[in-house]
């Protein structure tokens, strides 16, 4: 079982668009369909990261999400957080002072100081977290942006750019969506 859900993952790579020098503003439905996640689990994600100050809502005919600082100062730690909570990695159940051999009591020496697997745990989460904090979404954006062709980029901001103007045209003639909303 992962530590982390999928959320995180979803999270991760939708802020790592608007992280990338042509920084796009998008609706989290757009930035769901992009990459082909369920938009109603986007739709939660973004209220949490919105309350994490990692992103902001702007208004208007084309807001959207966007980073709510520099993306050098958002780590990947701060998205775990938002989207999992601070959880701890392990849940010591202190099962060292339930041995059938412990009559009644356990001994002292069985229950003396941090239990050695908790503290390997903690030892381990403290890397992990560490890891996570030196790594920023300007970080993973440049990874990602080296493997992409140069033309990609601008690919997107456009794909953004024709859902809105989408929306735009939707809006000015009043077509309804298939749930017989306005768009």
């Amino acid at each position: 079982m992962a530590h982390f859900g999928t959320g995180v993952e979803y999270a991760l790579h939708c802020l790592i668009w608007m992280a990338k020098p042509l920084q796009v503003r998008a609706s989290s439905r757009d930035l769901a369909e992009l990459q082909g996640v369920p938009v109603p689990y986007m739709a939660k994600l973004f209220p949490k990261l919105e309350k994490a100050g990692i992103v902001r809502a702007t208004e208007g005919i084309r807001g959207g999400y966007v980073l709510a600082r520099p993306a050098n100062r958002i780590t990947v730690l701060d998205v775990v957080d938002a989207v999992e909570g601070e959880k701890p990695l392990f849940d010591c159940q202190e099962i060292r002072d339930r041995c059938v051999l412990f009559e009644s009591q356990p001994p002292a020496w069985a229950t003396k100081g941090v239990c050695g697997i908790h503290a390997v745990m903690l030892r381990a989460e403290k890397q992990m977290r560490a890891e996570l904090a030196a790594t920023t979404l300007a970080d993973l954006a440049k990874g990602v942006a080296q493997k992409e062709p140069a033309r990609f980029g601008h690919d997107v901001v456009e794909w953004f750019d024709a859902r809105a103007d989408a929306r735009d045209h939707a809006r000015l003639h009043g077509i309804k969506n298939r749930g017989g909303k306005r768009q």
